[in-house]
């Protein structure tokens, strides 16, 4: 089981002071949260990509590279990359050249994205997402496991006999995450491919992202991947937390109210109830967590927003303190109790490396 968290990066003014943090204070900020997160023991940091104020991640694999160098551990991703908008040889060789880098502590998450303009901005339809996604990334799958590719499609030009590189880090690619908020066509790609699919369920009541899981592990199991324990699931979260409840409550409302994502809509409270938002004690941060493998069954990766909303950065890494000293190591332990054998660890290089050799070597044998 992998913990992190995720960042939506946005420029927002403290709501208890005025204050808003410049871009250059907001990027610094993530690259500090990032090394914070190695620090107290977390695995993931990921980042969002964004084309638009109030928020600053325009260049992910830029601040993954940058960030990559200082940390040692850390598996750096995205949340999401816009497969919609970007061209797929560059991704292919970005996220290449960041896999070299980081020597494998690279993975993606493939997205469209919540912001409607972005497909103009870039010369799409945005009419045409969902076969933009599906397109774009049959393609980057292509690039990446074949060396010498022939392809032509309905959303850019033809390639003949180009090869992309740098070719993947021990020639196996980083892993692909598929996030959807509310699309089942997603769903339907993840699971077709053996990709993992992350829920972002950070909006929507829990039974909405229960049936896109309960999708993607079904056809999951369909495509012949595994059966659909085996599937390969993410979620997402948001915490704000205080070793009194009260206290989280009261520092939390006022960012709470006017975020950027959600503010003046339903009510704090009306929020915590509807969605994986919990505003508490540790403990209560912990019950609210593992009650997730009720709804949604054995998982592998948990991502938590907890930089958002002009949270000051002083604030954010008490947060990660707390959450790397007092809620992820009861995780750890409560999620392994009762795991099954067969349900898979969260996605490293090393792990899809020693997958490879070891099905070369099963096939070598019956051959």
């Amino acid at each position: 089981m992998q913990f992190g968290i995720f960042t939506v990066g946005d420029v927002t003014a403290d709501p208890t002071t005025g204050r808003t943090p410049s871009e250059h204070e907001r990027i610094k900020a993530m690259v500090t949260i990032a090394q914070k997160a190695e620090e107290v023991g977390l695995d993931v940091f990921a980042t969002g990509e964004h084309h638009n104020p109030p928020f600053v991640p325009s260049s992910p694999t830029t601040m993954l590279g940058y960030i990559a160098a200082r940390t040692d551990h850390l598996i750096l991703s995205t949340s999401t990359t816009l497969i919609t908008t970007n061209d797929p040889v560059k991704i292919a060789e970005d996220f290449a050249m960041l896999q070299h880098l980081a020597d494998g502590r690279v993975d993606l998450m493939m997205g469209r994205g919540n912001t409607g303009p972005v497909y103009p901005w870039f010369g799409k339809d945005i009419r045409q997402g969902i076969p933009l996604a599906v397109e774009n990334y049959a393609l980057l799958h292509k690039l990446w496991h074949e060396e010498v590719v022939d392809w032509a499609g309905r959303f850019r030009t033809p390639l003949q006999s180009f090869t992309s590189t740098p070719r993947p880090l021990d020639g196996v690619p980083p892993f692909v995450w598929h996030g959807s908020i509310r699309s089942p066509e997603i769903a339907e790609q993840a699971a077709y491919y053996g990709d993992g699919f992350f829920a972002n369920n950070i909006f929507w009541p829990k039974e909405h992202f229960r049936r896109l899981i309960d999708l993607y592990r079904d056809r999951f199991e369909h495509y012949g991947h595994g059966t659909r324990d085996q599937a390969v699931v993410g979620l997402g979260g948001q915490v704000f937390m205080r070793q009194n409840s009260q206290d989280a409550v009261r520092e939390f409302r006022p960012y709470f109210d006017n975020a950027p994502v959600y503010g003046h809509g339903p009510s704090l409270e009306e929020f915590t109830e509807q969605t994986p938002l919990t505003v508490g004690s540790p403990q209560q941060v912990i019950e609210r967590t593992l009650s997730f493998r009720e709804t949604f069954g054995d998982y592998q990766r948990q991502l938590f927003l907890m930089d958002h909303a002009g949270l000051p950065l002083k604030t954010v890494l008490e947060q990660l303190d707390i959450l790397g000293e007092q809620v992820v190591p009861v995780l750890r332990e409560e999620f392994a109790k009762g795991r099954p054998a067969e349900v898979p660890d969260g996605p490293t290089h090393q792990a899809l490396v020693t997958r490879r050799d070891t099905e070369a070597r099963e096939q070598e044998v019956t051959a």
